[in-house]
């Protein structure tokens, strides 16, 4: 029977242990994220340079989440005792916020790739007749 041979690694050749690759992949993770934060930051300032109007857009957004996070820290502070006026004003401003967003993104596509058929006057129009039918819908439920 031959005799098997057996390969030496060098005393100078280091295998990479596990926490060297750990590091190694997360120093690439946090480079990657911080480079798309980068390029999206970039991409945002090109459009609100672009359009002033989603500035408006921006901070509206914004205030709704500020108020939805009130709210459910008031519900954790102080309880709710009248839950459906709890229920209806967060939904409120979560339904709020999915319409604001529809709107911006039918606002921001310029070259018409994805919304072909809507013009910005009907894209309002929408959200506007949207808003209406959410606030009655909340209003109904608050009872």
């Amino acid at each position: 029977m031959p005799k098997k041979s057996t390969a030496k690694i060098p005393p100078s050749a280091s295998v990479p242990t596990t926490a060297s690759v750990t590091k190694a992949q997360t120093v690439s993770l946090y480079q990657e994220v911080t480079e798309a934060i980068q390029v999206s930051y970039k991409s945002y300032l090109k459009d609100i340079s672009t359009n002033k109007k989603l500035k408006t857009l921006d901070l509206f957004l914004v205030f709704l989440v500020a108020l939805g996070i009130v709210q459910f820290v008031f519900c954790l502070l102080i309880g709710t005792f009248p839950f459906n006026a709890f229920l209806g004003g967060f939904i409120s401003t979560v339904g709020q916020f999915v319409l604001t967003v529809s709107l911006r993104l039918q606002s921001t596509d310029e070259e018409n790739k994805i919304f072909k058929d809507i013009s910005p006057e009907k894209a309002f129009g929408d959200y506007v007749i949207a808003s209406l039918i959410l606030h009655f819908v909340v209003y109904h439920f608050i009872n």
